[in-house]
C-alpha cells in the first residue's frame, strides 16, 4: 500500500530535499551544545550511585521530535502531488457506414475461421484505428437493418459487430441494394464533409419479393448525395474464377459475387473495388482503406495535480506540539 502511494507521487520542488543535508549539522549542533550545558561536581566515587532516570534515558526525545518535525516541513516545501495524465484526441472526423452482409454465405469457411468471422475481426480492428471518427453498422441479407447509427461510442459498436451472426439475423436472401441505400440514409443526416461507406459481402443481388430498392437505384441515391462507397467481395471462389478454371465445379455455397455490379458502384461513386480471396487481404484491405481516409487528428494531453502535502504539514505541526508539551512538562528545566 505505501509501495503505490509513493509510486503516484511527484515533487513540484524535489530541490527542498538538499536542506535534508543541513540535518546532520544540526544533530551535531544539538549535541555540541547539550554537552556544554551538563551540570558537573566533584565526588570521590559512584560506587554507590546506580540509579538512572526515566528523564535521563529519554532526555534527548524532545530534539529528535524537532527533528522529525523539520523532515515534515522539508516534505511540505517539497510539495507532494498526485499527477493525473489524460490523453484526448481531436481532430476533424470522417463518418463511416460499415455495410455487412450477414447472409448464410457468410458462414462459409473458404476464409478461416469463416467469412463472417474474418469479416467481424477485422473490422473491428479497422474501428479501434478510428479514434476521431464517427462510425456506424448497417446489415444486410434479405433484408436491410440499422444494427448501429453513427455514433462515437468505441466500445458500443465493437460490441454489436463482435455479437453479428450469419443466417441467425434477417430473413435469407442478398439485397445489397436495400443494404447500401439504408447506409446512405444514416449518412445522409450527417453534417461532416467527408462520408464513406465500405459494403462488404459475398454474392450477389438476391432479392426476395418485398424488396423496395435495387442496387442500381441505391448506387444514383448514393451519387446524389456525394457519398464514396469502397466495396469489398469476400470469398476464395467467384463466378469468373469457375469460368477460367474448366476443373473448378459450381457450388451454391459460394454464391458468386457479382464483381461487375461492385466495380461499378466503387467506380462511380469514387470509391474502389477490393477482392478478399482470404483474412491476410481482407486486413490489406481495410488498411488501404485507413490510408486513402485520413483524419485530420491532435492528441491532447491534459495534466491535473493534485496536492498531497497536507498529511505532511499535520505531521509536522503534531510533532511541534507534542515537543513543547514535553519541554513545558514533563522536560520541563528550571533556571
Amino acid at each position: 500500500m505505501l509501495y503505490d502511494y509513493i509510486k503516484q507521487i511527484h515533487f513540484a520542488f524535489p530541490i527542498a530535499f538538499g536542506l535534508l543535508a543541513l540535518l546532520p549539522f544540526a544533530v551535531w549542533y544539538y549535541l555540541k551544545k547539550s554537552e556544554g550545558r551538563q551540570g558537573a561536581f566533584t565526588i570521590s566515587t559512584t560506587q554507590n550511585i546506580k540509579t538512572i532516570s526515566w528523564k535521563n534515558r529519554f532526555r534527548h526525545l524532545p530534539a529528535i521530535i524537532r527533528l522529525l518535525t523539520l523532515i515534515s516541513l522539508i516534505f511540505v516545501l517539497a510539495r507532494p502531488q498526485k499527477r493525473n495524465t489524460e490523453q484526448k484526441t481531436e481532430g476533424d472526423g470522417i463518418d463511416i457506414m460499415l455495410c455487412m452482409d450477414v447472409s448464410g454465405s457468410m458462414s462459409s469457411q473458404d476464409i478461416l475461421p469463416s467469412r463472417m468471422e474474418a469479416a467481424k475481426d477485422v473490422a473491428s480492428d479497422f474501428v479501434r484505428n478510428r479514434p476521431v471518427d464517427r462510425i456506424g453498422l448497417v446489415i444486410f441479407s434479405g433484408e436491410a437493418f440499422t444494427q448501429s447509427p453513427l455514433t462515437s461510442d468505441r466500445n458500443t459498436l465493437l460490441q454489436q459487430i463482435q455479437n453479428l451472426e450469419a443466417r441467425a439475423m434477417l430473413q435469407d436472401g442478398t439485397v445489397i441494394g436495400e443494404g447500401l441505400a439504408t447506409a446512405v440514409e444514416r449518412l445522409s443526416k450527417s453534417t461532416t464533409k467527408s462520408k464513406v461507406i465500405i459494403l462488404i459481402t459475398d454474392g450477389k443481388e438476391d432479392a426476395p419479393e418485398t424488396r423496395i430498392i435495387d442496387p442500381l437505384t441505391a448506387l444514383n441515391i448514393a451519387k446524389a448525395k456525394g457519398i464514396k462507397v469502397y466495396t469489398i467481395g469476400m470469398g476464395a471462389i467467384t463466378a469468373s474464377d469457375t469460368l477460367n478454371n474448366k476443373n473448378a465445379k459450381p457450388n451454391a455455397q459460394f454464391n458468386y459475387l457479382d464483381e461487375t455490379l461492385l466495380q461499378r458502384i466503387a467506380k462511380e461513386t469514387g470509391g474502389q473495388y477490393f477482392r478478399a480471396k482470404d483474412r491476410q487481404g481482407l486486413e490489406s484491405i481495410y488498411n488501404q482503406i485507413d490510408q486513402l481516409e485520413k483524419s485530420k487528428m491532435e492528441v491532447v494531453t491534459l495534466q491535473r495535480s493534485e496536492e498531497r502535502y497536507f498529511p505532511f504539514m499535520l505531521a509536522a505541526l503534531f510533532f511541534l506540539f507534542f515537543e513543547l508539551i514535553l519541554r513545558f512538562t514533563l522536560f520541563r528545566k528550571f533556571p
